[in-house]
């Protein structure tokens, strides 16, 4: 039997540097973790998804039983429950996402439908715009994804500043890879699983394994002529995987390298491994490089390359530039012409920062709801992020072998993009709305929802006056309950983070054979509300989460994050010829 060891390791920013250093030798290989921070959920995260609604429709459980997906005792749960059943692989399993997702959805059209909602939403965010701006330069020339989305498109769109430099190729014309890249047509992107659009849309564990055989030929070349970076990917495609493998048998396979950029303190599949291993057996270049998301690696490589043209990520950080905290005197012309939803956030200096070992963000809290601590924390590459009790943190991190104790400062730099200062921030912020405001919270990766802790409070007679009704059961359902809430998230903009507020209904209790029930209902209850109504909730809202001195966990010995949030929102400026 093959024995596995732990690929080598190679540290971000040595990568970064042997990066600059190949301008157009490293191809990338992008899978759905690289689209993440733009709100599309990964494999993993749609592996858990799967998991629930089929623990929900098998076990007929009530969806909020199982509503946490982040509460390790769920996990074990849903994990107990897939591993009862004889058609699905283990837990663990690299087909598993395959699976899960044919048997949750086995008809294709329902898939396909699956799809095209979660990339529904998805918007920019810095790690496109960076390679968009890498591909500009040069610096890499083509891009391989599994992904459905259409985020590199949208990148290089901006980027160029049209939409006719990319060429595209997906699973309806695998020969026009090979046409393209001869010809040296530069940039491409090659779709390996198709675009959701196409009819050849292949998501499952049959179809995975028919994957269009001169499309994996035209990568397996590319890698006789070109290095790879592979980010976001798992390597739970056999297809893929398998080209992966062949360009190894090819003399002279990955001239410029093999570096697998891996998010997380748990250890890459075994295949993957197995991979890196048998690159280095051949001589290849190559290391496995843990990062904390695309958007930070993808931020170095930019910091490293001042040559590149990021006019496009510019926008990105101050897309808002033309946005004031309060309207100016109506007499001088240039009057705020549009109201945003944006409140300013003065945020905490400071907060606690340990090392240890513990690795990753899933287990560093983890830890903390192991011991019932009341603690708010994140894990970046510094070490442990968080704010609350000194003897908390003590208590919860001593296990793990704390070397540094210290305090770590919010910077800039690390707050204009989805970084995990950012989170920590949004986390607390929520945490201190939650305790201050009478609301309470239903977290979601892209916004959390609040929504009134008791709605018969005289406190919300102003909501009412607006809504009419605070909350109620959809009609003919009484299992599915919505709420008038708002969607709150960090941005930056004008050189400092904006709290983002989005009035919308908010249900608890849906599954996916009730999302287009509730998507009726919300559409019918919102269609009449106009500029007048929406400028009247915007104006509630804003007011009632505003506030000095907003604490999240109001402690007495340690570091608090203590926010205040402005009642003015944001305006834009009519800017003059």
């Amino acid at each position: 039997m093959e024995s596995i060891t732990s690929p080598s390791e190679l540290s971000s920013d040595d990568f970064v540097r042997r990066f600059a250093l190949r301008p157009g030798q490293l191809m990338w290989l992008l899978g759905a973790g690289a689209s993440v921070s733009a709100g599309i959920p990964s494999a993993w995260d749609m592996i858990w998804q799967f998991k629930q609604t089929l623990f929900v429709a098998q076990r007929k459980a009530s969806p909020q039983s199982v509503a946490d997906l982040g509460n390790p005792a769920i996990r074990a749960l849903l994990d107990s429950h897939i591993a009862s059943s004889e058609r699905l692989p283990s837990p663990g399993s690299p087909d598993e996402y395959a699976a899960l997702f044919e048997a949750t959805y086995p008809v294709e059209r329902d898939r396909t439908t699956f799809i095209q909602g979660m990339i529904s939403g998805a918007k920019l965010a810095y790690g496109h715009l960076a390679l968009a701006s890498l591909l500009k330069a040069g610096h890499t020339q083509l891009v391989w994804t599994t992904n459905f989305d259409h985020l590199i498109e949208d990148a290089c769109a901006r980027t160029y500043g049209t939409t006719g430099t990319l060429s595209v190729v997906a699973l309806d014309a695998p020969e026009l890879a090979g046409q393209l890249i001869g010809a040296q047509k530069w940039p491409i992107a090659v779709k390996l699983h198709g675009d959701f659009r196409s009819r050849r849309l292949k998501n499952t564990t049959d179809e995975l394994r028919q994957q269009d055989a001169a499309l994996r030929q035209q990568l397996v070349d590319a890698c006789r002529r070109s290095g790879l970076v592979v980010a976001g990917y798992s390597g739970r495609d056999d297809s893929v995987m398998d080209a992966l493998e062949t360009a190894l048998n090819q003399p002279g396979g990955y001239p410029g390298g093999l570096f697998w950029l891996h998010r997380g303190s748990d250890p890459p599949l075994g295949r993957v491994i197995r991979l890196l291993q048998r690159a280095s057996d051949a001589g290849v270049e190559c290391g496995l490089v843990r990062i904390e998301s695309f958007d930070e690696i993808l931020r170095d490589l930019v910091r490293l390359l001042p040559a590149l043209d990021t006019s496009a990520l510019n926008a990105l950080a101050t897309g808002r530039s033309r946005v004031s905290g309060a309207p100016e005197p109506s007499g001088q012309r240039g009057w705020p012409l549009i109201r945003l939803n944006g409140l300013a956030v003065t945020i905490p200096a400071n907060c606690r920062k340990l090392v240890c070992t513990i690795e990753g963000v899933a287990a560093a809290r983890s830890a903390v709801a192991e011991a019932n601590a009341r603690l708010i924390v994140t894990r970046t590459q510094a070490g442990v992020l968080g704010f609350g009790s000194d003897a908390e943190f003590r208590r919860v991190f001593d296990p793990f072998g704390i070397t540094a104790f210290d305090l770590a400062t919010f910077e800039k730099r690390r707050l204009r993009y989805e970084s995990g200062e950012r989170g920590l921030l949004r986390d607390a912020l929520v945490e201190a709305l939650c305790a201050a405001k009478n609301v309470r919270a239903i977290r979601r990766r892209s916004a959390d929802l609040l929504v009134p802790v008791d709605p018969a409070d005289s406190a919300w007679d102003g909501l009412r006056a607006i809504t009419h009704q605070t909350t109620g059961t959809v009609p003919k359902h009484p299992d599915l309950k919505w709420h008038e809430g708002v969607g709150v998230r960090l941005d930056w903009a004008d050189d400092g983070l904006w709290l983002l507020l989005d009035p919308k209904i908010v249900f608890e209790g849906v599954t996916d054979a009730t999302k287009a029930i509730t998507a009726d209902f919300a559409r019918e209850r919102t269609v009449k509300r106009y500029n007048r109504d929406l400028d009247r909730l915007i104006d509630f809202w804003a007011k009632r989460l505003a506030g000095e001195a907003l604490l999240a966990l109001s402690i007495g010995d340690g570091i608090d994050a203590r926010f205040a949030v402005g009642k003015n929102t944001a305006f834009s400026k009519l800017v003059q010829p």
